[in-house]
């Protein structure tokens, strides 16, 4: 008989986790598949978890995880690796033999596939599955992120483990037979129906600056072809300086600035060394090419001024570090997730939908049954299937303060720097 942790290394090295930060809003139970080279030209298929992040399958799971990563812990854990940060399949030497051992401590690589010194398909898969796990993109490679992410202690990932259980214990009740799950570290969006996930979504959620609020709250409206009208805030931290430095900035994105009695007033009016602009209203023009609200906007109840939308940035939903907002959330693949919050609304099929959003005229459609909307902060949780999975701490929540944060190098015409990206 199996020791429960060959157990639960062998399956979680067969079940190879398929959904990565560019497959994101596909249907949760369709599959992944990536080619293995180099010695082997087997593909892998790998179906996607249909288990939501809140659920009593995704806690039980959890707790058999914490007790697994105990486990590790009182087995000393592992070692850092020291290795360059790029290394790919063909690189051999002592450090791909490290990286061997440091995979299959959790899992990620099975130990049956020897002690080689080369970075083969084996290691390839091995780092692809790990790199999903904890939100990268796939690529099989070892660059600095994935590094930083391997050399996090056991002791801290045990911690988020223990923590992030008391979490999902809060959501241990009747959360609806429909709902959307926004996992804020994770920049993910999930709509679940009858305990199982529908569709995922990549999101982009609050900066460290900016951050996402935690609430539970519910889908009332969608607004087609909106208005976005520039919050106070945005105002007076981003609009004025962008100003300053750029005075078609507005006129260039088909903003307007309104004074008393709804009249519109040239750019060229405004002080913009003073704080006069404070005292207007900004709305930009509806167009989903230009609009930071994209084609859609999804209303939901809250006292922080934040909804979720649709945006013209789509390249953001590529990338691993989605933190880029003002606090709102931005939804990949917002068709989809639209078309599921209006299923049970009357008059609203996907064609209706496509119509509305197409013919670029404001219209809004009312959910005949508002929709609960959770948006929750885990950076810990496992899969039945015993797939665990890690986010950083963006927001420094966990209060455990030695997980590294992932960065990235924004480019000049980097979409993530335009600050109307509410």
């Amino acid at each position: 008989m199996l020791s429960r942790r060959a157990f639960l290394l062998t399956t979680s090295a067969a079940a190879f986790l398929s959904a990565t930060g560019a497959s994101f809003a596909q249907s949760a139970g369709e599959q992944a598949e990536w080619a293995q080279n180099y010695d082997s030209a087997s593909r892998v298929r790998v179906p996607r978890s249909v288990t939501p992040i809140l659920s009593p399958e995704a806690l039980a799971a959890t707790e058999a995880a914490v007790e697994r990563y105990r486990e590790i812990v009182s087995r000393g854990g592992w070692q850092p690796i020291s290795a360059p940060n790029t290394m790919r399949v063909g690189a051999r030497g002592p450090a791909v033999l490290a990286l061997r051992q440091r995979l299959a401590i959790e899992g990620d690589l099975d130990q049956s596939a020897g002690t080689s010194n080369i970075y083969d398909s084996y290691v390839e898969a091995g780092v692809k599955r790990f790199q999903s796990r904890h939100g990268f993109n796939a690529t099989g490679a070892l660059n600095a992120a994935t590094i930083t992410a391997m050399n996090v202690p056991a002791e801290t990932r045990l911690k988020q483990l223990e923590l992030n259980v008391v979490r999902l214990r809060s959501y241990s009740g009747n959360l609806g037979h429909r709902f959307v799950i926004t996992n804020i570290p994770a920049a993910l969006v999930e709509t679940v129906e009858d305990n199982r996930v529908v569709t995922r979504h990549a999101a982009g959620v609050g900066k460290i600056d900016r951050q996402s609020p935690i609430m539970n709250t519910k889908a009332t409206s969608i607004n087609f072809n909106p208005f976005w009208t520039v919050p106070a805030s945005i105002i007076k931290k981003d609009l004025i300086p962008k100003m300053q430095k750029e005075p078609s900035y507005l006129t260039d994105n088909r903003i307007r600035i309104i004074g008393p009695g709804g009249r519109e007033i040239a750019p060229a009016q405004v002080n913009w060394r003073s704080d006069e602009a404070t005292r207007y209203q900004f709305r930009q023009d509806p167009g989903g090419d230009v609009n930071s609200l994209g084609f859609v906007r999804i209303n939901i109840g809250n006292p922080y001024g934040v909804y979720m939308h649709d945006t013209p940035s789509k390249g953001i939903f590529g990338d691993d570090f989605r933190f880029v907002s003002s606090g709102c959330v931005r939804v990949q693949n917002v068709r989809d997730y639209i078309t599921w919050l209006l299923k049970d609304t009357p008059g609203w099929d996907r064609d209706k939908i496509e119509q509305a959003l197409d013919g670029g005229q404001r219209i809004d459609a009312q959910l005949s049954q508002p929709v609960a909307v959770y948006w929750t902060y885990i950076t810990a949780w496992a899969a039945p299937d015993g797939l665990v999975q890690f986010r950083d701490d963006i927001y420094n929540r966990d209060g455990l303060g030695s997980i590294p944060v992932a960065s990235r190098t924004p480019t000049p015409d980097d979409p993530d720097e335009a600050f109307l990206q509410n």
